[in-house]
């Protein structure tokens, strides 16, 4: 292990398999990105990102090959058959594969990466789950990409790392409406807020739903919030409060 190394959170459900939740802990990068900014998409110094994305690989495994997609808050699943640089990325919210030394990057900074296995078939998936893909069928689609390599769906493990919490989720109105056209049943994961018409969202929960719902039974939920736990992790919320221009992703990623 290198001076300085990564902070790394993992699943008991997928202890199996090599993966890993990443925090910001562990890199190079400097001022609003430091220090393990993993994404290409922010403005910060290619060189640092790319020095950062090496130090995960090196935690995971030296023969990994880390791929990441362009991530657009949809519904689109993709299957890796070989890796890709950076600048080739596909436009996507899920990868799949069945491929090994192809670790599955996502992308976060309080939307939720979901890392999949079914060990007996050999097949893993990475989904970056906001509300919006969340709510417009990510995990669905990763599932089913996952299927198409052999995986079935009662097998198939599933672990939600950091991510925002409900307790720091305040939504106005229109976004509660939005949920609850499209299924009363969603007024659960709000509660309502101190202040007036206002309320807290329940991502984490919200996704676990949705993967209960589509038939993952074994679901483990990491619970850490990356809005309270500014020195373990980027925000885009907390980024966005304080007025600063840009702000760090965190990386999650899954191999076989």
């Amino acid at each position: 292990m290198e001076p300085n190394s990564p902070m790394l959170l993992r699943a008991d459900n997928l202890s199996t398999i090599t993966h890993g939740f990443f925090g910001r802990e562990g890199g190079v990068s400097q001022g609003v990105f430091a220090s393990l900014n993993c994404g290409a998409g922010s403005g910060d110094a290619r060189d640092a990102v790319i020095e950062n994305r090496r130090r995960v690989v090196a935690q995971l495994s030296p023969d990994a090959k880390l791929v990441t997609v362009h991530q657009i808050h949809s519904a689109k699943a993709v299957i890796v058959t070989t890796p890709w640089e950076i600048g080739e990325a596909p436009q996507a919210d899920a990868t799949v594969t069945n491929v090994p030394d192809i670790a599955l990057g996502i992308l976060t900074a309080d939307c939720a990466p979901v890392l999949f296995a079914d060990k007996d078939a050999h097949v893993i998936g990475a989904a970056h789950a906001g509300w919006k893909g969340a709510r417009g069928g990510i995990i669905e689609s990763t599932l089913t990409a996952m299927e198409s390599l052999g995986a079935q769906r009662n097998r198939i493990a599933a672990a939600i790392g950091p991510c925002i919490s409900q307790a720091n989720y305040e939504i106005g109105p229109e976004f509660r409406e939005a949920f609850l056209a499209a299924d009363s049943t969603h007024a659960r994961f709000f509660v309502p807020s101190p202040k007036a018409g206002h309320w807290h969202f329940d991502l984490e929960g919200f996704v676990t739903h949705r993967l209960t719902l589509a038939g993952v039974e074994n679901v483990a939920r990491l619970s850490a919030c990356t809005y309270a736990l500014e020195a373990e992790f980027y925000s885009f919320r907390r980024a966005t409060h304080r007025g600063e221009k840009d702000y760090g992703r965190q990386l999650s990623a899954i191999m076989l």
